[in-house]
């Protein structure tokens, strides 16, 4: 029988690993809606664990009807302690292209102390060790260190909107001191990391509209406007091929690191050959000139070009003039950029750039700020500490090219700033094929959650 809760963390660890397999068997893809069913059993799977953990007050909440259900759950009898907000997801990425994995995407399997499946590590694994942390303290002591609030949600993947709404209108609920997230990854192996910044995300849809109907291009090829070839041009327009967004004022409000977060980025065992080898595979990186690899991933905004819709796209032949073409554009954003003043920049400009013949629309997908939160923070220096116990090795801070939707909407409503704890590696293929963990990671991850828990009470 296990005495303390980290006794209790390693005597269970075989059972820690067969609760992640059997949730990530689940295919839920929020992305497809033929999967809804796999939704359910996914949120339900995990009401169930919270439930045997000892959480109180467990609620899978309903939103409208195409909405994924958010899951809440909580304990809050630590009186004068902090109360802590843990947030996680439990949907995935669509697993394509499936004859690129190994072994299939929901079948779980373990090579070389990885575990192999979609969602393993992004982020069923980081929520899943969230709950195993939180268990073992009830479990052993009968309580917690601190109150805890789950949150934990099935759209992230497809922009949140549950969440987005479910935020602002129950402040009271979710009232808490700070946030912890484990969706983030670590710089390198052994190197315990806390992500202090995220770039924020616009995700448009760019439409284009030329004939009324498809046309023959042999009867009015060289006539009737081709809303292909203008979306080609004006994608060119957008961005110029020294990386530079040409969109005006787009720059205007980019704030630079400072100095000190510059110096240490400048400290990290970085290797860009091998950035290039190991994470890329391209023959050589672009961007801005003048900027580090670190800096243009993390402290620049981007713009990029996700895919085309429209036309004639099967095997062999059609010679169409496609009436509409669509292309997915998203922009990244850094600090102090306004997603809502960045959205209008961008419909503006592509007006401004739009062809002869054409009639172009925006769709706003989803659109998030930027966040960065202080490194002298109390709930960061504690999360640092208890990272640097269990992986021996100093704690590194960095920033994320990607975007955490949630984090901006617990500042912007709560008021709170979010932890980011990550235990992923830069080689977890996040919605890429062979997706995986790295155990030792999710072992270790739990404890140091714990080991946070417990500091954060003392």
């Amino acid at each position: 029988m296990a005495t303390t809760v980290f006794e209790y963390y390693h005597e269970n660890r075989e059972r820690f690993l067969q609760g992640l397999m059997n949730l990530v068997r689940i295919p839920s893809i929020s992305a497809l809606s033929e999967h809804k069913p796999d939704i359910r059993r996914a949120v339900e799977f995990l009401a169930n664990e919270l439930r045997e953990m000892g959480m109180k007050n467990v609620e899978i909440i309903e939103g409208k009807e195409n909405q994924n259900p958010l899951l809440y759950g909580e304990w809050l009898e630590a009186p004068g302690k902090p109360t802590m907000l843990l947030y996680g997801h439990y949907d995935v990425q669509p697993a394509d292209p499936l004859d690129e994995w190994v072994s299939p995407p929901f079948e779980p399997a373990i090579r070389n102390d990885n575990l192999y499946a979609r969602g393993a590590v992004d982020d069923k694994g980081q929520t899943y060790l969230l709950l195993k942390a939180v268990e073992g303290f009830l479990k052993t002591e009968g309580k917690l260190p601190i109150n805890i609030k789950f949150l934990l949600e099935g759209e992230e993947e497809v922009g949140g909107e549950h969440i987005e709404e479910y935020v602002p209108a129950h402040p009271e609920r979710l009232k808490a001191d700070a946030a912890l997230i484990c969706d983030t990854e670590m710089f390198a192996p052994e190197l315990p990391t806390i992500t202090t910044g995220l770039r924020g995300l616009v995700y448009t849809e760019l439409e284009a509209r030329g004939a009324a109907h498809d046309l023959h291009s042999g009867s009015y090829g060289g006539v009737a406007p081709n809303p292909f070839q203008a979306l080609a041009e004006m994608i060119n327009n957008l961005k110029g091929p020294d990386g530079k967004i040409r969109i005006p004022g787009f720059y205007k409000r980019v704030k630079k690191p400072s100095a000190k977060e510059s110096a240490a980025w400048a400290r990290l065992p970085f290797n860009e050959k091998e950035f290039l080898r190991k994470e890329i595979g391209a023959s050589a990186l672009t961007g801005e000139k003048g900027y580090s690899v670190l800096e243009r991933i993390w402290a620049r905004p981007t713009l990029e070009i996700h895919g085309f819709r429209g036309g004639f796209t099967g095997e062999g032949a059609k010679t169409v003039i496609p009436a509409v073409g669509v292309a997915k554009i998203s922009m990244r954003l850094v600090p102090d950029m306004d997603p809502k003043e960045v959205i209008r920049q961008y419909t503006t400009y592509v007006k401004k750039i739009t062809p002869k013949g054409i009639k172009t629309s925006v769709r706003v997908i989803s659109s998030a700020p930027a966040s960065v939160v202080s490194t002298e923070s109390r709930w960061i220096t504690a999360a640092a500490q208890a990272m640097e116990q269990l992986f021996k090795n100093k704690t590194v801070y960095i920033r994320s090219g990607g975007s955490i939707p949630i984090v901006g909407i617990f500042q912007k409503n709560l008021k709170i700033p979010s932890v980011m704890m990550g235990f992923g590696l830069p080689d977890d293929n996040l919605h890429a094929p062979n997706e995986k963990f790295y155990l030792p990671n999710f072992y270790r991850g739990i404890e140091a959650v714990g080991r946070y828990l417990e500091l954060l009470g003392q």
